[in-house]
Parts: structure tokens; C-alpha cells; sequence
């Protein structure tokens, strides 16, 4: 942290050289900017607090404001990302004691979500209704979505060169950096990195339609600017047609993940197959689904018990 920083400057400009000093160049653009919103909402609720004055009281009103307009999940990742730059803060002693201890998490009700995924039976109407033509064509990219759970930027970032038909297997090495105007990106983490197996209908129907195409360009990407929206809405009308949950194209990797699970596949596997950090990170996700197959495992230990009378 820079030595010039002073108990009298403001926890806004303390923050946001923090942020300059330890996250830029060290974490994925995405994540950069989640920080960069929290210093623009902290330079909203305390545009004059100073270091000197950021009792916990005064840290507690922050997170009470801030969580005025905030389901709780967000309010504690806001809490968790200016909490780094105050312990560091306490620790050089611009602040006398730790301010954020005790603190306590609030936020506005979540809204009613919609359904994530789709059932076993959901997935296979849609994907028998999609158009799958001898042409590349979003309805290729939402089958590929749907067989391997890959990230939107995952398989909009596939090659040809990334199928090993052979093997049955796609790598994913790479992302499509689709929101600041294309090119190859680093996957989301070292996890990422990874071989999807894929089944033998999905090897020949994609061996078929990428055989004439360049080796080493993105499959889906034919136009300069890709948005997500675009998938979303050709899926969303699927769905409306089918008489079907609407999900977008994330929602069908959780369809993938969820059906993988009520399938009896460990969570393990699937953590490593959607290329998560950490088995926590499927677990903390698909935890409701995680807590149904519980249930079900209840019955069957009773069921076995009852039969060795």
C-alpha cells in the first residue's frame, strides 16, 4: 500500500488505491469490476468518512444503507470486498480496531427467482424441437450448451481443433472475450482448464459440421459483436413455444449439472466437469438438489433396514 496514506484521508480514496495497488492485474476483469462498483457505492453512502472516523457504527450504517437496495447474498459480498482494504488499513494503523467485527449482514427480500434449469423431460422437448441444419446456427450452440455444461464464453470460444472426435471429448482451454469486442481469453480459473466427455450422437453431429470449417476460429462466432441477449431470446421463445420454463443459456448448465446429479453422478465429478474451483462452489449451488437426493438416500437406508428383519 502506498506510505503517503493518513488516518485523515478518506476511506473512499483509501479504498480506491487499494483496489489500484492489490486487485488490478491480479484478479479477471470481471471480478476488477465488481470492485469498482463497490467503490462507487461506498463513494455514494460515504462520500466524507474518513479512516480516522470509520468506527463500527459508522461501517455498520454503510452496510445497512447499502443493503437498502440489496438482496443479502450481494450486501455481504460488498461487505466481504471492503473488509480487505480495512483489516489492511488496521493493520498499518490508519485505524485503531478492527471496525467491520460483528457486523451484521441485512438486505431487501430476494425477488421471486425463476426456474434455473429444466427437468430431464424439459431438456429433451426442446432439444428435439431445435433446428439443427447442415449451417452453424445458435441452435447448435444451445445443444452444445446443454450436452456439456460449458460456460457461454466457454463454447463460444470452441474450435474444430478442440474436439478429439476419436476420444470423444471437447478441451476447454479458452474463453471468448465477447464483451469487450472478442478475442481468446483465459478461462475463469485453473479448474476451468479441462476434457469434457461428450456422448457419441453429439461426436457425429458436430464431426459433420465442423469438418469444412478453419481449424483454429470459434465455430459461433461469424460476426464481429456476439451478445448473450441473442441466445437468450432465441431460447426464451423455444421455451414460450414448447410450453416450458423459460431459462437462459446459463440455466442450461445448471439443466446439465442438476440432471447429471439426479442421475447419480458424484458431486465431485460434476464440479470437474463444469470445471468449478471447488467442490464447495457445486455444492453451494446445486445444494437444493444436493438436499433432495438426501432425503431420497433417507428412504432407501430405511427401506434397506427394514428388509434385514
Amino acid at each position: 500500500m502506498p506510505n503517503d496514506s493518513k488516518p485523515t484521508d478518506l476511506l473512499k480514496d483509501y479504498y480506491e488505491r487499494w483496489v489500484s495497488v492489490y486487485k488490478e492485474g491480479a484478479i479477471r476483469d470481471v471480478t476488477l469490476n465488481k470492485y469498482h462498483m463497490s467503490l462507487s457505492w461506498l463513494t455514494k453512502l460515504a462520500p466524507d468518512l474518513r479512516l480516522c472516523d470509520v468506527t463500527r457504527i459508522a461501517y455498520q450504517q454503510i452496510i445497512n444503507d447499502y443493503a437498502r437496495e440489496h438482496e443479502r447474498q450481494t450486501t455481504m459480498d460488498f461487505h466481504h470486498q471492503l473488509k480487505g482494504a480495512i483489516l489492511d488499513a488496521v493493520d498499518e494503523g490508519l485505524i485503531p480496531r478492527d471496525p467491520t467485527r460483528k457486523v451484521i449482514i441485512k438486505g431487501r427480500t430476494p425477488s421471486l427467482k425463476k426456474s434455473k434449469y429444466l427437468n430431464q423431460f424439459e431438456l429433451h422437448t426442446l432439444l428435439k424441437s431445435l433446428t439443427l441444419g447442415n449451417e452453424v446456427s445458435w441452435d447448435w450452440f444451445i445443444l452444445l450448451v446443454a450436452k456439456t455444461g460449458m460456460r457461454f464464453s466457454e463454447a463460444l470460444a470452441v474450435t474444430p481443433d478442440d474436439f478429439d472426435f476419436a476420444h470423444q471429448t471437447i478441451s476447454v482451454s479458452k474463453t471468448w472475450n465477447y464483451k469487450e469486442g472478442g478475442g481468446f481469453s483465459p478461462t475463469k480459473n485453473k479448474s476451468s482448464v479441462r476434457k469434457i466427455q461428450i456422448d457419441w450422437q453429439v461426436v457425429m453431429q458436430f464431426a459433420a459440421l465442423v469438418k469444412d470449417l478453419p481449424p483454429d476460429r470459434p465455430i459461433f462466432v461469424t460476426k464481429e459483436n456476439v451478445y448473450n441477449s441473442t441466445v437468450n431470446d432465441i431460447l426464451e421463445r423455444y421455451c414460450r413455444a414448447l410450453a416450458i420454463p423459460v431459462i437462459s443459456v446459463h440455466g442450461l448448465r445448471h439443466t446439465h449439472a442438476s440432471i447429471l446429479l439426479f442421475a447419480g453422478v458424484s458431486v465431485a465429478s460434476v464440479a470437474r466437469r463444469l470445471g468449478h474451483a471447488s467442490m464447495t462452489t457445486t455444492q453451494k449451488t446445486y445444494l437444493h438438489i444436493i438436499q433432495e437426493l438426501e432425503n431420497q438416500d433417507v428412504d432407501l437406508v430405511m427401506r434397506s433396514l427394514s428388509n434385514l428383519v
